[in-house]
């Protein structure tokens, strides 16, 4: 029996915090083989060297291991600010699932399983988590904190979200996001987790609000969620099919194959307007396939999070 069987065989989906821990801790393990060897070892105490930096600290046995430069980190420069804010709107209940799973699972299911493995991530390194959640309201808030019961909490706060659907409910996440550039007082990095589904007058005021996180000093992670095999490529069996807005509730009958190439070319045209409207406003804008590695969510946050400290 391999990993995943003993991890579904045991908790299934429900103990997300020993499932974050065993996808954790293998991503670590496997650390040796990609650029960020050596930075297991040392997770918390160390950060590479950048030309131009006093060398007063660097770490000399480190470099005597590994040929590469670290200098050390101290407590004081280690604590990182990260809040997490998490799109729980109707459409990131898609597809549904009568059960998550490690095998399979939505993009709530998908985005809730990242946020806790980063959570555990930030953990080692003793830095402080918050968390924001919204759907048609602005459902929960923590502040960045450390510690057992804060984890425990913000962890039992993302298993809720990913259970409790609220349906045919429309989010209005550019008001959402203006009040959590409010609420954040401290420069922070920001991760947004969001399929981004908006119509078009609601899209810009979406960046209107992130540039009012960016205007905070704030730097903003977009991790843009979607299934890619239906969302992006429409990818039904050509039979007679009834597709349903989750939001709305409205619906349309009709073969999937007459609608595949128009349906495709706009949600192309979505995709590279979003990735410009990021590039302008300086955000990072992260592609998500909820069917891929978590392991390349970790590495894509783990390169974000050396370049902001």
């Amino acid at each position: 029996m391999n990993l995943k069987e003993v991890i579904e065989s045991q908790t299934g989906f429900g103990n997300l915090d020993f499932l974050a821990k065993q996808v954790v801790e293998g991503f670590i393990s496997g650390m040796h083989k990609s650029p960020f060897h050596g930075f297991s070892a040392e997770f918390a105490e160390h950060k590479v060297y950048n030309p131009g930096e006093s060398t007063r600290h660097i770490d000399w046995k480190l470099f005597a291991k590994t040929d590469k430069l670290y200098t050390k980190k101290y407590d004081d420069e280690t604590n990182l600010r990260c809040h997490f804010i998490l799109d729980n709107s109707s459409s990131m209940h898609y597809p549904l699932l009568e059960k998550q799973s490690i095998e399979e699972y939505n993009k709530i299911g998908f985005s809730v399983l990242s946020i806790a493995c980063l959570m555990r991530l930030l953990k080692k390194q003793r830095d402080a988590v918050g968390l924001s959640i919204y759907n048609q309201d602005y459902e929960f808030y923590a502040s960045e904190k450390g510690g057992e019961r804060h984890h425990a909490m913000l962890l039992h706060q993302l298993e809720n979200a990913m259970h409790n659907s609220k349906k045919e409910k429309q989010t209005e996440t550019y008001a959402i996001l203006h009040q959590i550039a409010e609420n954040l007082h401290k420069r922070s990095l920001v991760v947004l987790f969001s399929d981004m589904f908006q119509n078009t007058e609601e899209a810009l005021k979406i960046f209107e609000a992130l540039q009012h996180l960016k205007h905070n000093k704030h730097e903003v992670i977009l991790f843009h969620t979607l299934d890619y095999s239906t969302e992006l490529d429409f990818d039904f069996s050509n039979t007679p099919q009834r597709f349903i807005d989750v939001e709305t509730g409205k619906h349309i009958d009709l073969y999937a194959e007459n609608a595949q190439e128009n349906y495709k070319a706009s949600m192309g045209q979505f995709v590279e307007e979003l990735k410009l409207q990021c590039m302008q406003y300086r955000i990072n804008y992260v592609p998500v396939d909820i069917k891929t590695d978590i392991n390349q969510i970790l590495t894509q946050f783990l390169v974000k999070r050396q370049q902001f400290v």
